[in-house]
Formats: C-alpha cells, structure tokens, sequence
C-alpha cells in the first residue's frame, strides 16, 4: 500500500538560498546527481517566485507588515515537501498526479489558517524520480499585539506549536487527501517509527528500492568471456607490437577495471538490500507488535464495558433493595402511627369515662368533693391521675433502683 507523505523543514536565511538554487533549478551544474535534465521542462509550478526565496520573504514581510524579531539565525521560512511512491504515481496517471499536488497545495492552504498569500512558492518536480512537490511558505501567525490590536507574526515556534503539531498535520493531510479520492495510507512519523528525518535524497532512494534489487539480480560478478592475451601473443610473433600494447591491453585494462568496479557496486548493493531487508522485517514486526496492542486495547475496553454493566447491575440490584427495605420500614411506620393514633383516641376516651366515674361516685355516694376523692384515692393508692405524670415517676424510680443495683 501507498502512503501520503508530508515533511515540514525549518530553513534560515542562509539554508534557503541554497535551497532556492535547488528548486528552481538554478544551478548550471547539479551536485544532485538523480536530476535528468532532460526531463526538467517537465517541471511545473503551481505558485511561482519571481524572486528569490529570501528576496520574496523581504518583500511580502514589508508588503504585509509581518511583525516577529528576526535575526540572522531566525527561521524565516518553512519548507514542506508532498510525495508519495513511484507505485502510487504510475499507478494514478499524470492528470491525477497533478490533481494530487494541486489539492496538495490547497490544504497548506487552509492549514493552521496559513493563507495563500504567505507562500513564496509550490514547484512540482519530474525530472529526479519520485514526483514531488516543494512548497516553501512564511511560519505566520494572527495574534494581537500588547495594545490588543489584530497583527500577523512571523513565528516558526507558535505554528508548530506542540509535541503533536507534525503528528497533527500527518492526520489532517491524510484525512484531506483520502476525501480527495487518492487511496492512500497514512504516512508514519519519525516518533512512531523510532527512525530520523529522512531528506527527500535518501527517500529517493529507498521509494527505489525495488529498482535497486532488480539491478543486483541482473549483475553479473563473472569476468565476461574475452580472448586471453596471452593466446593472441602466440598469433602474434613477429606482428606489430603496437596492437598488443594500444588496443588489446588497454581493452583488456579496461574490462579488468570495469569489473573490480562491478564487484564494489555489487557489495554495495548486497549491504542496502541487507538494509532494506532488515527493515522489512522490523516493519513487520512492528505491525505484529501494533495488532497485538489494538487488540489488547480491545481486550481493555470490553473489560472495561464489561465493569461499567456489571456496576450498573449492581447498583441497581443495590437501589431496588433499598427501594424495598425503605418500603417495609415505611409500612411499619405507617402501621406505627396508625396504632399510635388509636391508642391516642383510647387514651382520650379512657380519660372522659374515668372522669364521668368519678361524678357519678360522688353522686351515689354522696362524696362532697371530687377533689378530694381524688387525693384521698391518690394517696391511698400512691397512684396519680394524671397518666403523664405517673409514667414519668415510676420511670423514675426504676432508675433509681437500677443505680442502686451498681
């Protein structure tokens, strides 16, 4: 499967004029030997410079008043490369490679609220292998000054803002260009693949590799089959020196050299394929390693599912208990006060009939006072009355049998 490749470089006045140079194709002669100048008119941009990087940040920094303190060392500009692989490429045709830097460039566009105007320049390159693009834009931006006035600052530190910021941007540029209709997978950070940054020249190189292990199967370390020059010295007794030592020796020479030439270039191609290989490996045991964490993170949370429906089980269980012993105990209260009431009314009517008694006592038998029938009575009969006030003295007294007992 293809990847959506992103990369953001930080570049310094001084490592942007070089990189000018580079990506305009400048230079009369390239140090980049994967440049075909044949194929450079292929090139094309899809936001052009007029002017050289550095001279385009002076003039749009003065053109749009662009604040920020800017040394000598400060970052001025940021260059982000969009690739994929040369499968992808092939694969989509050039019509669709185009589509594919030009919603490419769109996306920078719009992101982290970046704005057109702050790029110097987006050039598609086709003459050094994989298709790619370099876009090289302004770091902007918009925040308020001390006086709480809008204002455009050129700042690298705030735009990438955050340990996640590339991580972010791999995200999003992935998300865009799938919605776009590129089948592509999401490219991997250098955090996730525990590898360095690797520059566009190196990544040439491995998006080659197939290329690569197609020419080591097609070396041959054999000498190829010659005349040995020691058969054509029997021919050539008495013949002309010259041909041994200015054709046949040189083209022997020169078969021998080529050869010596072909057996480091095997080596080293052995030692990239080993390399490869390697990595090969470890990529697969990353996504071994990958599987087996998102299914442990499965496993996970269908534990933790599994505790979530096991509380709310349990704390329903718990709520109905408690909804049936508050209903138990609120039917004996209820049955309490219900009892509580009768007796009251008992009480009540045991109060008016002893009352009652008492009048007609006194009538039958001719008793002169009620009063005085009720303390003769009561203290007789050491009893009072008065029911309260009786309840509150045996209480009482119990207790000052029970102190007595200690």
């Amino acid at each position: 499967m293809s990847y959506a490749i992103i990369r953001n470089e930080k570049l310094t006045r001084a490592e942007a004029k070089g990189r000018c140079m580079h990506n305009d194709r400048r230079a009369k002669n390239h140090t980049n030997k994967d440049i075909d100048v044949s194929k450079s008119y292929m090139n094309f941009y899809i936001k052009k410079n007029e002017l050289t990087y550095v001279k385009e940040f002076d003039r749009l920094k003065e053109k749009y008043d662009l604040k920020g303190q800017i040394r000598s060392n400060s970052i001025i500009v940021c260059e982000i490369v969009i690739t994929s692989d040369e499968k992808f490429f092939n694969k989509i045709g050039e019509k669709e490679t185009k589509r594919y830097f030009e919603e490419s460039y769109k996306f920078v566009c719009d992101y982290n609220n970046l704005g057109e105007r702050n790029i110097i320049s987006a050039v598609v390159h086709l003459d050094e292998g994989v298709p790619h693009m370099h876009l090289v834009y302004i770091p902007v931006i918009h925040t308020k000054d001390k006086e709480g006035n809008n204002i455009d600052k050129i700042c690298c530190r705030e735009f990438w803002k955050g340990r996640d910021s590339y991580r972010n941007l791999q995200n999003a540029f992935w998300g865009y260009v799938k919605s776009k209709g590129f089948d592509l997978e999401r490219g991997l950070l250098s955090e996730e693949t525990q590898n360095e940054h690797i520059p566009i020249q190196k990544y040439k190189a491995i998006t080659n590799f197939e290329n690569t292990k197609k020419v080591l199967e097609s070396i041959k370390q054999e000498l190829p089959e010659v005349p040995n020059i020691k058969e054509f010295k029997k021919i050539m007794i008495n013949r002309d020196e010259k041909i041994k030592e200015q054709i046949i020796k040189p083209k022997d020479d020169l078969i021998e050299e080529l050869y010596q030439n072909n057996l480091v270039l095997h080596k080293e191609l052995s030692k990239q394929a080993k390399v490869v290989d390697i990595a090969e490996k470890y990529q697969k045991e990353k996504n071994e390693i990958l599987k087996e964490n998102q299914e442990l993170k499965t496993r996970c949370r269908d534990l933790e599912k599994e505790f979530e429906t096991r509380t709310e089980k349990l704390k329903n269980e718990y709520d109905k208990e408690i909804r049936k012993t508050k209903k138990k105990f609120n039917d004996i209260i209820d049955d309490l006060d219900n009892e509580n009431v009768k007796l009251h009314k008992i009480i009540d009517r045991f109060k008016v009939t002893v009352s009652k008694f008492i009048t007609w006592i006194c009538s039958k038998f001719s008793v002169s006072s009620e009063e005085q029938l009720i303390r003769d009575f009561q203290k007789e009969t050491n009893m009072n009355f008065r029911v309260e006030e009786q309840i509150e003295h045996e209480i009482t007294i119990d207790e000052e049998e029970e102190l007595d007992m200690w």
